[in-house]
């Protein structure tokens, strides 16, 4: 019997965040993400509005949808 595993293939853009989906904070932030700006001064950003809302996906799991994150940085609001 041989065992198979599945892995999904997340298909994502130059700028390294998935083109559909949920992004966590940590693929968001540097030094690994797009956004070169403190956890701090994102959380700061996102009390203001200036940063989108995220969503809870459970107790202690939250992220963004990546369409907000895209048109975020489409909008060119710098961190």
């Amino acid at each position: 019997m041989t065992s198979s595993t599945s892995t999904a293939r997340i298909e994502r853009a130059p700028d390294g965040l998935p083109l559909s989906g949920f992004v966590r904070l940590s693929r968001l932030l540097a030094p690994n993400g797009p956004l070169p700006i403190s956890k701090s001064s994102w959380w700061e950003g996102v009390r203001k509005g200036v940063y989108p809302q995220p969503i809870r996906l459970g107790k202690r799991i939250t992220a963004w949808r990546a369409s907000d994150i895209r048109a975020l940085i489409e909008r060119g609001v710098q961190p």
